[in-house]
């Protein structure tokens, strides 16, 4: 038996990997095949320098990718070894993953496979989670998960993120530069990314999530009748790392990734917020919420979803355009590669 995936194999690993979520969906990642395993890389080209300059939110977004391609791997019986940031000095190469052919999954690894192409980020308020669920559960999937500090904010704290939510929204308003970047990338449908406009939500219903990000109000909502809660009642839970380099981001990004698959698998909305992480005043006030549990690097928003027709996936670049296959004997970190 060849223990080395083949190209199709590695193709639909990549595809399902690219179903992550990502920054305003910008999909900032690029795959690299080659005899030494399957390498991940930032892709500059993608990163958002206005909404995003330090790159923590596009590392985060490759990390989940990383963890999608994980769970993929094992539903097909394949062992993902990963070692994290791998060339010393290219802080654009994140991981290199080695597939080996002996894994023995179990049921919850076909329910998390089928999650990947179901979960999205919905932005409509949350029914309260549901009691016999347990969402303490969904975490502890991931190498390194436990360098991830995990809070569950009471419903209290609601407020002070709603205050955050606020600030970090009137820090951007006369940024020139943010909203035409934020602009770009959400309320309209390109083929390569973004956030169509259908996955946006109007005035009222955005007005119900007190703590999601203010995006320009779409000029068309896809939409059905639905029976939303008046409010939103979603538990909140918060992702810290102990500090806050690249690595870090790049774990929290894998941790991420699997509480949205458990999430999802466990019939759950989801909703990642990072707008309350940008901004030093902002991300004060979400650190306030969980003192000495790391630094605050993304929150999630879980509940039991809307009423009504789930939505529309958004748009995923082609595998061919994130994927490339490495010349035999490439050095490591070096990019002679060819497209697929």
């Amino acid at each position: 038996m060849n223990d080395q995936p083949d190209s199709a194999v590695v193709e639909m690993l990549v595809e399902l990997a690219c179903r992550a979520p990502s920054v305003h969906n910008s999909q900032p990642w690029r795959w690299v095949h080659s005899e030494h395993g399957l390498d991940l890389f930032t892709d500059r080209s993608r990163l958002l320098g206005a909404i995003d300059p330090t790159e923590r939110q596009m590392v985060l977004s490759c990390g989940a990718a990383l963890d999608h391609l994980c769970t993929a791997a094992a539903a097909f019986r394949w062992t993902a070894d990963v070692e994290p940031m791998p060339t010393v000095g290219a802080p654009d190469h994140l991981a290199r993953v080695r597939l080996t052919h002996d894994a023995h999954p179990r049921s919850h690894e076909f329910d998390l496979l089928a999650a990947i192409n179901r979960r999205h980020s919905d932005r409509r308020a949350f029914g309260p989670v549901p009691d016999n669920r347990i969402p303490a559960r969904y975490f502890g999937r991931v190498d390194g998960a436990d360098d991830i500090r995990t809070t569950f904010l009471s419903a209290e704290s609601k407020e002070t993120l709603a205050t955050a939510s606020r600030l970090s929204a009137s820090v951007r308003k006369y940024d020139a530069t943010y909203q035409a970047e934020i602009r770009w990338w959400a309320g309209h449908s390109f083929r390569s990314g973004g956030i169509p406009p259908e996955a946006l939500t109007d005035r009222a219903e955005s007005s119900r999530v007190q703590v999601g990000r203010e995006f320009p109000e779409p000029h068309r909502v896809g939409r059905t009748e639905t029976s939303e809660p008046g409010t939103d009642e979603s538990t909140v839970v918060l992702l810290g790392t102990a500090s806050d380099e690249r690595l870090d981001w790049l774990q929290c990004g894998r941790a991420m990734s699997a509480f949205l698959l458990a999430a999802t698998a466990d019939g759950l909305a989801t909703c990642p917020l990072t707008h309350m992480t940008e901004q030093s005043g902002s991300r004060a006030l979400v650190e306030s919420l969980a003192p000495g549990r790391g630094v605050p690097q993304v929150l999630i928003r879980i509940g039991a979803p809307a009423i009504g027709s789930p939505l529309a996936p958004t748009p995923r670049r082609a595998v061919s355009s994130v994927l490339s296959v490495a010349a035999r004997g490439t050095a490591r970190g070096t990019r002679r590669t060819t497209p697929l």
